[in-house]
């Protein structure tokens, strides 16, 4: 009787993996969707994004932009899910990013006083504790690191805030609050900033400011 029970269990558990796994290989097919072959760079390389994919709102563009802040600074508008580098002449260079989710946001200003090409990524103690499965270290170039290829640290006063713009593994989550507080762009998105940003560049994160879309 136990040797049937065992067999029906292990049956029902073959059954049910059987089920699942055309739901896995749809998934994994619409996610591989999003990138079209790799690009190298710098010694490593990262998955282009399939910008067909990507809704032209969220692809980097120049656009109209009205803001008090001096041309070079970085505007975040979490609220529309925009990061803007502020061009002359009322316009701006606009990348669609993703946001902290809710209970993770924060708002404010502070300063890129570090970057880092292909980053090495250590999970905070606070996130290890939502998730102690996560690894204590990812090198920089691994095909898991969640930064990408390029990160920029915000500072305030002289101390790491603990947020960062980097890039991203998930392209469908521009455009969307998926974050633990750090912005997130699109690799090519992050590479094109952090050419663009010099150590001491001056970030501003908008709190509840839609600023319109050219």
């Amino acid at each position: 009787m136990e040797l049937n029970r065992r067999m029906l269990l292990g049956g029902a558990a073959a059954t049910a993996g059987t089920l699942f796994m055309p739901q896995i290989a749809q998934a994994n097919a619409a996610a591989n969707a999003y990138f079209n072959g790799y690009q190298e760079d710098a010694g490593f390389q990262y998955r282009r994004t399939n910008l067909n994919r990507i809704d032209p709102v969220w692809r980097r563009q120049m656009v109209k932009y009205f803001s008090p802040e001096p041309p070079g600074t970085v505007v975040v508008d979490t609220s529309n899910h925009f990061l803007y580098w502020v061009w002359e002449n009322n316009t701006a260079l606009r990348y669609g990013v993703g946001v902290g989710r809710e209970g993770f946001k924060w708002y404010g200003r502070a300063r890129i006083d570090r970057k880092a090409l292909w980053p090495r990524w250590v999970p905070p103690p606070e996130m290890l504790k939502r998730q102690p499965d996560l690894p204590r270290l990812v090198e920089g170039g691994a095909p898991n690191n969640p930064l990408g290829p390029r990160a920029l640290y915000l500072y305030r006063d002289g101390g790491d805030l603990g947020y960062r713009l980097h890039g991203t593994l998930e392209p469908w989550s521009i455009g969307h609050d998926v974050s633990s507080g750090c912005v997130r762009m699109l690799p090519e998105d992050v590479i094109d900033l952090y050419q663009r940003c010099p150590k001491g560049t001056a970030v501003l994160v908008l709190e509840h400011l839609g600023a319109g879309a050219g």
